[in-house]
C-alpha cells in the first residue's frame, strides 16, 4: 500500500491538502469478506481496505480522504505483533494466523518449507463429473499421444468438455506437472470428438491419484544464492494439424518453481534450433517481468539470470555475430533474445537434456521420465 501510494504521488496524482469548505471528500471505507476453511465451512470474517480510485482526465476538483491505516508484511515478527496490536486498538477484527487457504488454494507447512495444493479442490471436480471412483494412472496422458481434430470419431458434449477443461486449468496454478496436458485437450474445444474426451477423462485420473501432491516452496536458509533460473524448452513441429512447435518454460528462485508455461509457438519454425531460439525468446520477455516485478517487491536476485537451453546451436545464435545470417528469416521481435544477452541481463547455459526440467512441458513421456522431472518441479506429496 505504501508503494502504491507513493506511485501515486509521483505520477501527481493527488496532492496533499487542507479540504476547502464547501467540499465533500471522497472516503474510504472497511468492507468484511467472508473468510472460508478448505472445506468450505465459515471461519471468520476478514477486512479488505478499499479505496477509491480515478482512472482518466479530470477537469472538476475531487478531494479523497487519507487511507485510515495501511496493510504490512515482513519477516520482522515483533513489528508484525506491534501492528496487529495496533490495529485491534483501533478496530474490531481478529487475527487470522499464518496463511492456509486463499482463493482456492491450500497451504501446508513442514519443518523444511511449505506446500501449496488444492486437494479440496480436486475432489470437488471428480464429484462433479462422476469421477471421484476413477481408477488412478501415473501419468496425465499416454506417452507418446497425437492428438488431431478425429473427424471420423463421435462427437461429444462441447459444454461438458469446456467445463473438465476449464475447471484443469485452474488446477495449473498449483501442479505445473499437467500443464502440458491441459494445453493439449484445449486446442480441440472448438469440435471436441470422444478421443479427446477420453484423454480429458484420464487427466482426472491422474489427479485422482495424486490428490495429495503440492508444489513445495523451499525454506530460505542462509548460503542459497538467490539466483532466478529458468529452464526452457521445444519440440519441433509437434502439433499435427499446424505443424506448430510446443514450448514450455520454468522459473526457479532459491530452488522453488514459482512461473511457467506450456504453449504452442506463433510461427512454424524452420528446423529444432530455431524452434528453440524462438522458445528462448519467449522466455526472455517473462524474464525481464519477473526481474522487474522481483524489484518493485525488494526481493534481492542476482544478475545476470541463468537461461538453461538443451541446443547449442540456438545459444550460439543469440551469441555469435557470425550465425545472424542464418536468422535473417526470423522475426525480428524474437531478436529480443540476442539483445538481452548482449547487455548482459540473460546469460545463456547449455544443460544436457537428461538435466532439462522444461521437457514436461513440451511433450507426453513415459512413467520414470515424467516422475523424474515432476519431482524436478517441486511437485510433491505432502500426505
Amino acid at each position: 500500500m505504501v508503494e502504491e501510494l507513493k506511485a501515486i504521488e509521483k505520477n501527481g496524482t493527488w496532492t496533499m491538502t487542507v479540504l476547502p469548505k464547501h467540499k465533500h471528500p471522497i472516503e474510504v471505507k472497511w468492507v468484511f469478506k467472508t473468510k472460508l476453511k478448505p472445506d468450505g465451512s465459515v471461519s471468520k470474517l476478514k477486512m479488505d481496505m478499499k479505496s477509491a480510485f480515478l482512472n482518466g482526465p479530470l477537469e472538476e476538483e475531487v478531494y479523497v480522504t487519507q487511507p485510515p491505516g495501511f496493510v504490512k508484511k515482513g519477516n520482522n515478527a515483533k513489528a508484525i505483533a506491534e501492528f496487529k496490536t495496533d490495529m485491534k486498538r483501533d478496530f474490531e477484527m481478529n487475527d487470522l494466523g499464518s496463511l492456509g487457504y486463499f482463493l482456492g488454494l491450500e497451504f501446508y507447512r513442514t519443518h523444511d518449507g511449505m506446500f501449496g495444493h488444492q486437494k479440496r479442490y480436486i475432489g470437488e471436480i471428480l464429484k462433479r463429473f462422476g469421477m471421484e471412483s476413477c481408477n488412478s494412472v501415473s501419468t496425465p496422458v499416454i506417452a507418446n499421444i497425437k492428438l488431431d481434430l478425429e473427424p471420423s470419431n463421435e462427437k461429444v458434449d462441447a459444454t461438458l468438455f469446456k467445463q473438465i477443461v476449464g475447471s484443469l486449468r485452474y488446477m495449473c496454478n498449483s501442479r505445473p506437472d499437467f500443464c502440458y496436458s491441459v494445453g493439449l485437450v484445449s486446442r480441440f474445444m472448438g469440435d471436441p470428438r470422444q478421443a479427446h474426451l477420453f484423454t480429458v477423462k484420464h487427466i482426472l485420473c491422474y489427479l485422482k491419484g495424486t490428490t495429495e501432491y503440492g508444489l513445495f516452496f523451499l525454506k530460505r536458509f542462509e548460503g542459497v544464492t538467490r539466483n532466478l533460473k529458468a529452464w526452457v524448452n521445444s519440440d519441433w513441429c509437434g502439433d499435427q494439424i499446424d505443424r506448430r512447435s510446443t514450448f514450455g518454460f520454468v522459473f526457479k528462485y532459491m530452488g522453488s518453481a514459482f512461473s511457467w508455461c506450456s504453449r504452442k509457438q506463433s510461427i512454424v519454425p524452420l528446423s529444432s534450433y530455431e524452434a528453440e531460439y524462438i522458445a528462448s525468446a519467449e522466455t526472455a520477455r517473462q524474464s525481464t517481468w519477473l526481474d522487474t516485478m522481483l524489484e518493485e517487491s525488494l526481493v534481492e536476485c542476482c544478475k545476470p539470470i541463468q537461461l538453461w537451453v538443451d541446443n547449442r546451436s540456438a545459444i550460439n545464435l543469440a551469441k555469435n555475430p557470425v550465425s545472424h545470417g542464418r536468422s535473417k528469416h526470423i522475426e525480428t521481435r524474437f531478436h529480443y533474445l540476442r539483445e538481452q544477452v548482449n547487455k548482459g541481463r540473460l546469460e545463456m547455459m547449455y544443460c544436457s537434456t537428461v538435466d532439462q526440467t522444461a521437457n514436461i512441458f513440451t511433450k507426453a513421456l513415459r512413467q520414470t521420465r515424467f516422475e523424474e522431472l515432476r519431482d524436478k518441479l517441486g511437485v510433491k506429496r505432502f500426505q
